[in-house]
């Protein structure tokens, strides 16, 4: 059995889920409403549905209790430039939802009542933050999870012991690695769901998927190719493309088959130290750019939450855009390094409208199921940008104080 699991384990997850997707479809086609097929897309929404909360919870925690105090003038430089990156990313995201709006198939999308606007928005968000921590984890209260959060985890930074510190690390990675494991059924979870899709609208349903999926990565090109070399010029004063293609190339394009973030920081310290970076400074900023440097998370988080208000006829206002982009920069920061980690934050952001985690949740199957190309364009945005905003800090630092700079 054992050996079973592991050849399974082995194949590649993208290969699978195309395999569950192929099959899902043609079980549609055959035998449409066999309760049987779509209970596996029940049973792996429910899994993500149940885990989401916890992991967000823990997440943060661990992140700020072990972050470190020693800023100098390259970091606070880079920091800034990851963060701000990012929130534009989620802002461009939202223009390009109102321009390009889009729309996904939920069930029973009409059962939430949307807020009327802003103030009720703010008013919600509120009330939200200062619910009972154990109720905001029952109830998936992701305003209210984030909240506790960042109260536990600078309380664990500044009065736990390091034992303690230890421990909210291992509860991070055991809940890391429940994750990995859902996700593991992936390929069981996109066949019902798929079949379900397919089942009740026909293969017309690919169709509103692919617009989604033109959309997210049409918002990343954007940011990749545009926006984020804006940035650099602004900084720099120099045309900043030379830099870009090698980050594209040596970063982008390994990152686009890893999927991973983290797995790429070894690729992108390599990268770094051709770069003629000083390994002191890139040792710390590449690391912490796989943590918060999240462009593709922040526009996968708002192109879906969009997308799930157009469906279900939620009229989104300027101002409560504007919040979206700051919440989902926030949240896109807690998605990193783990599997599906954007995805699963789409119902905390669903929650600034009014719409119920059972919608949103479905909003994350639709994920999981453009998800090979979304995910892989996402990683490679984000991890290009660790390495072409660090570089970027550390020439900005460099002509500052007067020194002569090659890339």
């Amino acid at each position: 059995m054992n050996n079973l699991f592991n050849q399974w384990r082995n194949i590649n997850l993208v290969l699978r889920i195309f395999v569950g997707l192929v099959i899902g479809v043609l079980l549609a086609l055959v035998s449409p409403g066999n309760g049987v097929v779509s209970i596996f897309g029940s049973i792996f929404v429910g899994l993500l549905k149940g885990i989401a909360p916890i992991l967000v919870f823990v997440l943060i925690i661990s992140a700020l209790a072990n972050a470190t105090g020693n800023i100098g003038p390259r970091f606070k430089t880079v920091l800034g430039l990851y963060m701000s990156s990012t929130l534009l990313a989620a802002i461009v995201a939202v223009a390009a939802s109102f321009l390009f709006p889009v729309t996904m198939k939920l069930t029973n999308a009409v059962s939430n009542t949307p807020p009327s606007g802003i103030g009720q928005v703010i008013k919600t968000i509120l009330a939200n933050m200062v619910a009972n921590p154990v109720a905001s984890l029952m109830n998936a209260n992701y305003v209210g999870i984030l909240c506790w959060a960042i109260i536990f985890g600078i309380g664990t930074k500044y009065l736990a012991s390091k034992e303690t510190i230890k421990m909210s690390n291992d509860i991070a990675a055991i809940v890391s690695a429940a994750v990995a494991a859902i996700i593991q059924l992936a390929p069981f979870g996109i066949m019902g769901l798929v079949y379900d899709a397919v089942s009740e609208s026909g293969l017309a349903i690919f169709t509103t998927y692919g617009k989604l999926v033109l959309l997210l990565v049409g918002v990343m090109a954007v940011c990749s190719l545009l926006l984020n070399p804006l940035i650099a010029y602004v900084m720099l004063k120099r045309n900043p493309y030379p830099l870009l293609w090698r980050c594209l190339r040596e970063s982008g394009v390994t990152a686009f088959f890893t999927r991973s973030s983290a797995a790429n920081i070894p690729v992108n310290m390599n990268l770094c130290e051709r770069l003629g970076l000083d390994k002191d400074f890139y040792s710390v900023s590449i690391p912490l750019g796989a943590t918060i440097n999240m462009d593709g998370a922040a526009i996968t988080i708002t192109v879906m939450t969009l997308a799930v208000a157009n469906t279900m006829g939620i009229s989104v206002d300027m101002p409560t855009a504007i919040l979206l982009s700051l919440l989902a920069t926030i949240g896109a920061c807690g998605a990193s390094g783990v599997a599906g980690g954007s995805l699963l934050l789409i119902p905390m952001a669903c929650s600034l409208f009014g719409i119920s985690a059972d919608i949103a949740m479905q909003a994350v199957g639709v994920g999981f199921i453009i998800g090979v190309v979304q995910d892989s364009c996402e990683t490679a945005l984000n991890s290009s940008g660790d390495v072409f905003f660090a570089a970027t800090a550390e020439f900005h630092d460099r002509m500052v104080r007067g020194e002569k700079v090659d890339f």
